[in-house]
């Protein structure tokens, strides 16, 4: 089966990782994949690999923008030829609709979550472009389903094995780092959503302690200048877009996410099966993820209990290895590449002989 991914870009992201372990991990499904977007680190490391890569301007939201993106995703369908269209998201779920306009190529929506007041507008877009939708959490599938979209399929995002380049002690003196100083990690971009503001409020409790934050966006600038007014230059360390998260894990002695909403958040397995345990804000996907244990989850927007998370972790070596334990044994039985596959593998083989729409 010939499969096109469809996504807005391929950089650090969690949709984007999906996308990359799926496309390598293909041959296990007797796919071959490709993948249209508009670049980045992750595009450039596939055709490296040899699975062939497909330039597709960002369509930013903008009528103009939506037509230029369909035009070059039709002549990714064009010279590929696939048995059916993988869109990630709702952008790329409108762009591909309208680049296999015509041809009898069904489209099938992977939907890693939007904020919870999009939902409506989400389901209204998605009834009109694609034959099937594919939750990634029981919570984004919920969400959908009150919004009006009938029977989305609900397959958990998994993690790829990412083992990393270089041990921890290598990785903390390449970052500057003592080798016993508690380290934070948090991957996620830096925009309003990842709620950073609440990570640096809640870093501010505490003392002897490290953050890094992996990532880079449009809130870069005033986190950085809030950093200064709380004190904790040195103490919190930008990192920028980084391609060696494995890395980074192994450095850290847990994660923290903060967000305001997410999917199923893929920087959270990475974590878990890394044996790294995570401090995460109760919303969503996440609060999926840590019902089996791997971490605390706190209430959204609350940086005292954020930091109260942090410190009973941070400090406590039992405790991290407690819940790393059963952060390990559940991504590992719950979030398997190999089921993930099998799973995508007959909802599209389904698509395709069920034909267009």
């Amino acid at each position: 089966m010939r499969v096109l991914h469809v996504i807005t870009e391929m950089g650090t992201g969690g949709a984007e990782t999906l996308v990359a372990g799926m496309a390598l991990a293909g041959d296990q499904a007797d796919w071959t994949s490709a993948v249209a977007s508009a670049g980045g680190h992750r595009a450039d490391a596939l055709r490296a690999r040899g699975v062939a890569t497909f330039a597709v301007p960002a369509p930013h939201r903008r009528a103009t923008g939506v037509l230029r993106a369909a035009h070059a995703t039709r002549w990714a369908v064009r010279e590929f030829a696939p048995d059916v269209v993988l869109a990630h998201n709702i952008s790329a779920s409108v762009v591909s609709r309208l680049a296999v306009t015509g041809r009898r190529i069904p489209v099938v929506t992977v939907f890693h979550g939007v904020a919870h007041v999009d939902y409506p507008a989400a389901a209204r877009i998605l009834r009109r472009t694609s034959r099937t939708v594919v939750a990634v959490a029981d919570s984004a599938a919920a969400g959908l389903r009150a919004a009006g979209l009938p029977e989305p399929v609900v397959v958990p995002n998994a993690v790829f094995d990412q083992p990393p380049a270089r041990d921890r002690a290598t990785v903390r003196a390449d970052l500057g780092l003592d080798p016993t100083v508690p380290v934070a990690l948090c991957v996620a971009r830096l925009e309003p959503q990842k709620r950073h503001d609440v990570l640096l409020a809640a870093w501010a409790l505490l003392d002897d302690a490290v953050l890094l934050l992996a990532g880079d966006g449009s809130r870069r600038a005033a986190l950085g200048a809030r950093c200064a007014e709380l004190g904790l230059t040195g103490r919190v360390r930008f990192l920028g877009t980084r391609r060696d998260v494995p890395d980074l894990l192994a450095a850290a002695d847990l994660t923290v996410l903060t967000s305001d909403w997410e999917g199923m958040p893929v920087a959270v397995l990475e974590s878990l099966a890394a044996g790294r345990p995570v401090v995460a804000s109760d919303v969503d996907g996440v609060r999926e993820v840590l019902a089996g244990g791997g971490g605390l989850l706190v209430p959204p927007g609350d940086a005292v209990a954020t930091a109260e998370a942090l410190c009973a972790l941070l400090f406590d070596p039992a405790a991290r290895a407690t819940a790393a334990a059963a952060g390990s044994l559940y991504v590992h039985t719950r979030h398997n590449p190999e089921t993930l596959m099998k799973t995508y593998n007959e909802i599209l083989a389904t698509a395709v002989a069920g034909g267009t729409r």
